[in-house]
């Protein structure tokens, strides 16, 4: 059985120390595997004849990307940016063909360090270097971190009371609808029945009286309903609703109301 610390190539210290011509450092960082680097700069051509640099800047027909990365990685050379060498590796400050420039790894990583953080090459830096800026500070980080924690905190609170007060609004909804279903059974009854007797009306009226005291609050633990202020704005609510059912119109609920309560309390 191997190991966890048996399988670690050490691939980015590799990349780091290891010796590059400048097509392979710019097929690499276009993202080209190292075993197919080879074959897919069989395919590319020089831009053209007419002098050194020309011949030394490749392009892919269809690794668009290759061309202006070794455009780049030349310029940082010609700036004194990148130090070049030939083949055998040997630093010795001297000109060197741009068709033989090579370049460690290492000193290709120092100069891509003032890239953006998206466009570091992946075989020289790690997933963590890739995604940090060289510009923010540890005490930055923690001050982003501390703003976003903040706004996150802030965000979920507010969905919280958005949770809340969507589910107020269902409660009231599923109230109204309640109140409606009951109110339409009853038009549809007083349609039915011609003339409803004493002991009958007296329990439409203890029923009307006990809903109104349930709105109001007027019973033990029971809170008063927040859509209704006032008695005077229920029945606004009702016959704006119900226009047309009859019984249902403001001036004979104004009536109603008050004749139910008073006979409910005349059982008491």
């Amino acid at each position: 059985m191997k190991r966890t610390w048996e399988n670690d190539s050490c691939a980015t210290v590799q990349a780091c120390y290891s010796l590059y011509s400048v097509p392979v450092a710019a097929a690499l960082w276009c993202g080209v595997p190292p075993d197919q680097v080879n074959e897919e700069l069989r395919h590319a051509t020089p831009i053209g004849q007419s002098n050194a640099l020309a011949r030394a800047i490749l392009r892919h027909p269809y690794l668009k990307c290759l061309e202006p990365r070794i455009r780049a990685i030349q310029t940082a050379i010609d700036s004194g940016e990148i130090t070049a060498c030939r083949e055998d590796g040997r630093k010795d400050n001297g000109h060197v063909a741009y068709e033989r420039r090579h370049v460690y790894g290492l000193d290709l990583k120092e100069w891509a360090k003032k890239i953006a953080p998206t466009e570091r090459p992946i075989f020289l830096f790690d997933e963590i270097e890739r995604d940090t800026h060289p510009e923010i500070s540890a005490d930055s980080y923690r001050a982003l971190k501390a703003a976003h924690d903040t706004r996150e905190q802030r965000l979920a609170a507010a969905n919280e009371n958005i949770r809340e007060l969507h589910d107020a609004k269902n409660a009231v909804e599923a109230e109204r609808d309640a109140l409606r279903v009951m109110v339409e059974n009853l038009g549809k009854q007083s349609k039915n029945v011609a003339q409803v007797n004493d002991r009958s009306e007296t329990s439409y009226q203890h029923m009307v009286a006990a809903l109104l005291d349930c709105i109001a609050g007027n019973l033990p633990n029971i809170e008063k309903h927040p859509s209704f202020e006032s008695e005077a704005k229920l029945i606004d609510m009702l016959d704006e609703f119900y226009r047309g059912y009859r019984g249902l119109s403001k001036s004979n609920l104004s009536r109603k109301f008050p004749e139910a309560k008073r006979r409910l309390r005349m059982q008491d």
